[in-house]
């Protein structure tokens, strides 16, 4: 795993010294270039290195989650990461070519659409943590929950797992959850 975090550093630190290396060679051939055409070459050098800078960086985010929450969870947030990014990336070159309102106006629609499409998870997490503030069951309580009677192996942000008699996993959903009927069974006594 640190050797994935590390191959990825060493990557950034190459593509920023290749970006300031391109800049500055493109610089010294500005005679040869015709004026019209440098900005286009320097924003291409921005989105090509940008985006090589970016997938950079969401791969050290990977690997830094992956060790403590596994690979599927990792590679979404890398997902994320690198769709985020590349949108910044776009949203500040636009802005650059014709105006910074331009710009603005395309942040400001991109984070709509990220905040409509991330609603529900958001409450999930906001869910989830309500339930670790309130507590209305704790890890090993026998439960009923959304029609689903187990015992709780795990609360996290975004789900509720439980246990069940014939032994299945079943991850509830914490905005589920919070809105639910919550039944909570006393301890069985063993032995007795």
């Amino acid at each position: 795993m640190a050797g994935g975090v590390k191959r990825n550093i060493v990557y950034l630190i190459l593509l920023i010294i290749g970006y300031v290396g391109c800049s500055i060679i493109i610089g010294e051939l500005s005679w040869i270039i015709p004026k019209d055409y440098k900005v286009y070459i320097d924003y291409g050098l921005i989105l090509g290195f940008g985006y090589l800078i970016i997938s950079s960086i969401a791969g050290i985010i990977y690997w830094i989650i992956r060790v403590e929450y596994g690979h599927p969870a990792a590679a979404a947030l890398r997902s994320t990461v690198r769709v985020l990014g590349l949108g910044a990336l776009v949203a500040m070159v636009v802005g650059a070519l014709s105006s910074p309102g331009a710009g603005l106006a395309l942040g400001g629609f991109m984070g709509m659409v990220v905040g409509f499409a991330s609603q529900k998870i958001m409450s999930q997490i906001l869910s989830g943590m309500m339930i670790l503030l309130i507590r209305p069951f704790m890890i090993d309580d026998l439960v009923e929950v959304a029609g689903v009677k187990g015992m709780v192996e795990d609360v996290s942000l975004l789900f509720t797992t439980l246990r069940t008699d014939d032994d299945k996993l079943i991850l509830l959903p914490n905005n589920n959850v919070l809105g639910s009927k919550i039944i909570k069974y006393p301890k069985r006594i063993e032995g007795g």
